[in-house]
């Protein structure tokens, strides 16, 4: 099979290498899915860097959503699962830049006959992340005013859906005015780009000075920042991501003066007991009855072919995309 392999870091376009290599043979409790459509993020340029908190060892394959067929088991996982359509997020170093990918049984998803592969590997991440960080942990209320950070990408853009759903009164920053188009389309009711004017005025400005509940922030460094200063009294900021790069520190005395809360929110935590694992597969359900309704669309501003994904990576990581990026592994089913 081919896949993409890193053997040293450094970037992408630097130590990606696409090989010929033998597939993977799945352990226990794994399977081996033939991946159709794979979804880029930000987490792929922070492995082959070596900069992401996971540290595979050499050579690894990067790449998280995986959405295919499963084609082989291991041993003591149930062999009916073979030729079951599936999403997941892969199991490095067995990544989901490859023709085939390892999963874990128990972070496997169901994708409908009717859902393309490529919506099942754009969808996963960016729709759990947030109906758990802006329900569970944000507790955000129909009425409310949220903030979404990097609204045009895959998980903001998610995040701006989902708040409209959920009854709120959405802002969104983004860059340039392609994004900020992009944004007011999805629904927010107010879109700011943030390379033109001070987006925390401009929140101020359109609350009367009141602030946001709830804040959904994957940015972090100065964006953070920036927002501890537009929350409302009892606000959540939600730290999501860290896609500037820039790991902020917390004033505490700042947040007990002005009374507000900051929430992490990693999806990584329910995976870890089976009381987490039946929440995180009940959000799934109800969010693919959303998709069925037409509710929610994961967004996809590109596909691209397996011999382009170290561009494709530079570019993601550099913010010159919007939505997900997939790239189509096999033909389309």
């Amino acid at each position: 099979m081919r896949a993409w392999r890193v053997h040293e870091h450094g970037a992408p376009t630097e130590v990606l290498r696409l090989e010929e290599v033998e597939a993977p043979e799945p352990g226990a409790g794994q399977v081996r899915v033939r991946v159709h459509a794979a979804a880029l993020n930000l987490p792929d340029d922070r492995l082959c860097r070596g900069t992401y908190i996971l540290h595979p060892e050499f050579p690894f394959t990067p790449g998280l959503e995986a959405a295919g067929i499963v084609e082989a088991v291991g041993p003591g996982v149930d062999p009916d699962l073979i030729d079951r359509r599936v999403v997941c997020v892969a199991d490095l170093p067995n990544g989901s830049l490859a023709e085939t990918a390892i999963g874990l049984v128990e972070g496997l998803y169901r994708v409908p006959d009717d859902q393309p592969f490529a919506d099942a590997a754009a969808f996963l991440v960016a729709f759990q992340t947030g109906h758990v960080g802006l329900l569970r942990r944000g507790q955000l209320r129909a009425g409310e005013t949220l903030l979404v950070h990097a609204g045009a990408g895959g998980v903001g853009s998610a995040a701006i859906q989902l708040g409209k759903l959920f009854g709120a009164r959405v802002i969104a920053t983004a860059g340039g005015p392609e994004k900020v188009q992009l944004c007011r389309d999805l629904g927010a009711d107010l879109a700011i780009d943030y390379r033109a004017v001070d987006f925390r005025e401009a929140v101020l400005e359109f609350t009367g000075g009141r602030g946001v509940d709830v804040i959904y922030d994957a940015v972090s460094g100065d964006v953070f920042h920036q927002s501890r200063r537009c929350l409302a009294s009892e606000g959540r900021l939600l730290v999501v991501g860290f896609a500037s790069g820039d790991i902020a520190d917390l004033p505490t005395n700042h947040a007990l003066l002005k009374n507000y809360s900051v929430v992490g929110v990693h999806m990584g935590a329910y995976l870890s007991n089976t009381e987490g694992r039946e929440f995180v597969h009940g959000i799934y359900d109800e969010l693919l009855q959303w998709y069925r309704e037409g509710k929610i669309k994961p967004v996809i501003g590109q596909h691209v072919a397996m011999d382009d994904v170290p561009q494709a990576i530079e570019a993601l990581a550099t913010r010159q995309t919007v939505g997900k990026v997939i790239v189509d592994i096999a033909d389309p089913q």
